[in-house]
């Protein structure tokens, strides 16, 4: 069944091409549909006034007020005709706080004739300062007259929805736009069974639109939003849940490890035993490995607490069944890290082929793009034959030439960097679909977890091994305090003569070109472009820490624009001890593992996310020795983006931080990481404050599809789901 026509009316016949044109450019819509869920932001009552002293800095914001006083001025200016400029100062109130207009030049006219004091409007334009006082220049603005017909009591009350509006097309012009579509909202499709909204005691799709747009209560409102919120969470849980449903029907082959094989031998040469946490979660795997589906599980531990270990030991299981596990890492530096350390872990039971090697022994074999042409042919051929039991390596290993002998289990470390795709063109290297195992060192709320990684059981780590250090951190503020600066250089040397090592991290690596390491976690606040110093570079900050504090100590740079060999040199010489000093951009963000490396300095540390800080942060102490992170920043103290680093500072919590970075920024940019652009099309739905509605309709999702699989007696939803997929697979390619 085809979407309500009415509904997928083009704008551009309803509203004309210039106003439909400006809505796809700047707002993404296209469709009466699309406008039709285009939401109000908040409401403002008109007898209520915005509360001015909460107003964003450098932000497009939309203001109810009344002006407390207008006047004009008069300038000598040249260019103004007869010698003299005129300048419009306009004071608004909410009744507390106060905002200075400003209008210039000929814009002075109309402005000067309707905004005399009493006069109530809503105000549109960005947020500066100008003499210390923040001021909105040359506004848009709507009056706010009563009909002939209102009582003043109904004018008052009445609600005006502010919309997420651009400088080019304010809130009220939506709002007009909205009322032409909305009597179309009466044809929406609801793609919510009957049973479930009544059960759920929830208002039609249409009624939900029109109160949203149109609230006569705050009471319209809740509803509305009640409603719109089950939408959104419905229609993607239902996704997630037929994803699931299609992986359970898909046939695997059980993989239990065989008594007194590969993994007990490993286990047996362990010089440690396993916490708890370990052992709960490798139960749980090992189980869903057991079993003739494909386990289909993502393992979130907090930064070091010995993820590595779980699934190494799950690919031994694997290997000692009879089959081949595969590791996908992000980068070529961390793929080198994980087969050094596996290697290393495994001692003889890695020489498999080999003289000295284990009768249980395998082959542990890397492959990545840049390997040479005939270590790439070895490898290949050790897994086409079956020598090598375990191969770690970059999306090389995705690529068609890679065929594996029996292909029994895929470990995606770092989930959040590869594309469902990705998984899936792995997956499709076994017999039979292999198991999947995703680790993530970003803690994951559950909400998250429900809507992000929603096709994946969830096993959490949280226990550290025991001899873990812990870290202290702390923020150095190097504009008001340069001593502090100073200090730090100086604990770094310390550290250095107590015979360990230290990371200094920077957002980019130094050419004039240079992006920031990572554009789409570098934060672009207000504070940030009001100091226009580009981020400090690895190069630069090497070459002057080599001639300065740090003179005489060994310092080498590592970044993403390296040779991988020499990355890898880099990397050796760092893990042996032979640096001191390694100044790097994020490549050492994930997995890797210097145990003697103690101290970490974070230069310019407000431009990267609270995740990314804490991932950074959990790359020292992870021997016997403590750790220190040093947070170094030049912004002020009352900004936000030192509240961020203060948070970062005062706990080792993954989670709680987590928490912390969902709360600082839009849903869209938490969900994006799952590269679908399923989660980016929440637009009432918010995942921490929602996570009842997210549990129980992952509940009810689960009931709809085992009873009707391709829903086949409810076709709205069918459409629901087919609009949604669609906008997942193009935001996956323009990802791509």
């Amino acid at each position: 069944m085809d979407l309500v026509p009415a509904l997928e009316e083009p704008l551009k016949k309803v509203l004309g091409p210039p106003t439909a044109k400006v809505m796809a450019e700047h707002l993404g819509l296209h469709t009466v549909g699309d406008l039709l869920h285009h939401y109000p932001r908040r409401y403002e009552e008109r007898g209520q006034l915005t509360h001015l002293a909460d107003l964003p800095m450098d932000e497009h914001v939309t203001v109810v007020a009344m002006v407390a006083d207008a006047r004009l001025h008069t300038f000598a200016s040249s260019k103004a005709p007869r010698g003299k400029g005129q300048r419009l100062e306009v004071t608004i109130t909410d009744g507390n706080g106060r905002l200075q207009l400003v209008f210039f030049g000929a814009g002075v006219h109309k402005p000067h004739k309707e905004l005399l004091p009493g006069t109530r409007a809503m105000f549109a334009g960005k947020v500066s300062v100008f003499n210390r006082r923040l001021q909105l220049a040359h506004p848009a603005y709507e009056l706010l007259r009563g009909d002939a017909e209102e009582t003043v009591e109904t004018w008052a009350g009445a609600l005006i929805p502010l919309y997420p509006a651009t400088a080019k097309l304010e809130s009220w012009k939506i709002g007009k736009a909205i009322q032409t579509v909305l009597p179309s909202a009466q044809e929406a499709a609801d793609p919510l069974p009957d049973s479930l909204r009544e059960g759920r005691g929830l208002v039609s799709l249409p009624e939900a639109l029109l109160k949203i747009h149109r609230p006569h209560t705050k009471a319209d409102i809740d509803d509305a939003r009640s409603r719109l919120k089950w939408d959104e969470a419905f229609v993607l849980q239902v996704a997630l849940a037929r994803r699931r449903h299609a992986d359970a029907q898909l046939p695997a082959v059980a993989r239990k490890p065989k008594p007194n094989g590969l993994l007990t031998a490993f286990d047996d040469r362990l010089p440690f035993t396993l916490t708890e946490g370990q052992q709960k979660v490798s139960k749980e795997i090992f189980d869903d490995l057991a079993t003739e589906h494909p386990m289909h599980r993502l393992l979130q531990g907090e930064v070091g607490s010995g993820k590595t270990m779980v699934a190494l030991r799950a690919m031994l299981a694997v290997v000692d069944a009879g089959g081949q596990a595969a590791m996908l890492a992000p980068t070529e530096v961390l793929a080198q890290q994980h087969h050094r350390s596996v290697v290393e872990m495994m001692g003889e039971l890695a020489e498999g082929g080999m003289l000295g090697g284990s009768e249980h022994a395998t082959k542990v074999v890397v492959l990545t793009g840049s390997m040479g042409t005939a270590a790439r042919r070895q490898a290949l051929l050790d897994l086409v034959t079956g020598d090598a039991g375990i191969v770690i390596g970059t999306h090389a290993l995705i690529e068609d030439k890679v065929q594996f002998h029996d292909l029994g289990l895929v470990v995606v470390d770092e989930q959040h960097r590869f594309g469902v795709e990705q998984r899936d063109a792995l997956r499709g290297k076994g017999k039979q679909p292999p198991h999947l195992l995703v680790m993530t060192a970003t803690p994951i709320p559950r909400t998250v977890a429900m809507t992000v990684f929603g096709d994946l059981e969830t096993s959490v780590l949280d226990q550290l091994p025991a001899g873990r250090s812990p870290i202290a951190s702390h923020v150095v503020p190097a504009a008001d305090k340069p001593h502090f600066l100073a200090r730090a250089w100086e604990r770094v040397r310390e550290e250095v003569e107590n015979g360990h090592q230290a990371y200094v991290v920077c957002p980019r690596i130094g050419d004039a070109i240079d992006e920031p390491a990572d554009p789409k976690k570098a934060r672009k606040s207000a504070e940030d472009e009001a100091e226009k110093r580009p981020p400090l570079a690895v190069l630069e900050i090497a070459d002057q820490l080599t001639k300065g504090p740090l003179n005489g100590l060994r310092v080498e740079v590592l970044h993403g624009r390296m040779h991988p060999d020499d990355k890898d040199a880099v990397m050796r010489r760092f893990a042996a001890g032979e640096t001191h000093v390694l100044v790097a951009t994020t490549v050492i963000e994930v997995g890797v593992n210097v145990p003697n490396a103690t101290a970490m300095v974070i230069m310019d540390a407000d431009r990267f996310g609270v995740s990314q800080l804490h991932q950074l942060r959990g790359r020292v102490g992870r021997g016997s020795a403590a750790g220190l992170c040093l947070l170094v920043t030049e912004m002020p103290e009352a900004s936000a983006a030192r509240q961020r680093l203060n948070a970062v500072a005062s706990t080792l919590d993954g989670f709680e931080l987590s928490r912390i970075d969902l709360e600082q920024r839009r849903e869209g940019d938490v969900l994006g990481q799952a590269q679908s652009g399923a989660r980016t099309s929440l637009k009432v739905l918010a995942v921490i404050e929602d996570e009842e509605v997210i549990a129980e309709a992952r509940e009810e999702a689960v009931a709809v599809v085992e009873a009707d699989p391709e829903l086949e007696n409810l076709p709205a939803l069918r459409t629901a789901l087919d609009a949604l997929l669609d906008e997942e697979r193009e935001q996956y390619l323009e990802k791509g």
